[in-house]
């Protein structure tokens, strides 16, 4: 399974490349999201893209990740959140908006997904402004990193 935008691939990574990620990654705090996503994929092997890493790797340049994204599950009421961040060096390409654009219209196609929830630290503008450009909106609720905002699927 691939997502192909004009300069991106964006593709979930494979329970062993979840395992080496978690085992380079420098950041407790990103460690421990990464092994909750293997825990997901473990516990729901059936529905694993809604807990995998998603590597974001440029079309131009093969082999070079720039960041990835992942989603935390799949609500009840058929919302997917949707995390994400880039490795150093890659920022103000337009790549995260191009990425979280690409993913986020898959997700909404899926069977079940009616929205696409992120949040971002308060003070996180760029982040914030990523959403934004990729079509959403705040919905007025906090969540535990900040400001939430939503995108939702098109009626019709």
């Amino acid at each position: 399974m691939k997502i192909e935008t004009k300069r991106l691939l964006l593709y979930p990574i494979s329970d062993g490349e979840m395992r080496e990620l978690i085992e380079n990654e420098p950041d407790a705090e990103l460690k421990e999201a990464y092994s909750e996503m293997l825990d997901g994929c473990v516990k729901y092997p059936k529905d694993r893209i809604w807990y995998a890493a998603w590597f974001i790797k440029l079309k131009e340049s093969a082999g070079t990740v720039v960041g990835d994204l992942c989603f935390k599950g799949f609500g009840d009421d058929g919302a997917v959140e949707l995390g994400y961040g880039l490795k150093d060096g890659y920022c103000k390409n337009g790549y995260m908006t191009e990425a979280v654009t690409g993913i986020s219209r898959w997700a909404l196609e899926q069977d079940g997904v009616s929205r696409v929830d992120a949040e971002t630290a308060p003070d996180n503008t760029a982040s914030q402004k990523v959403l934004l450009r990729a079509g959403f909106v705040k919905n007025g609720e906090i969540g535990k990193e900040g400001p939430r905002f939503s995108l939702y699927k098109q009626k019709g």
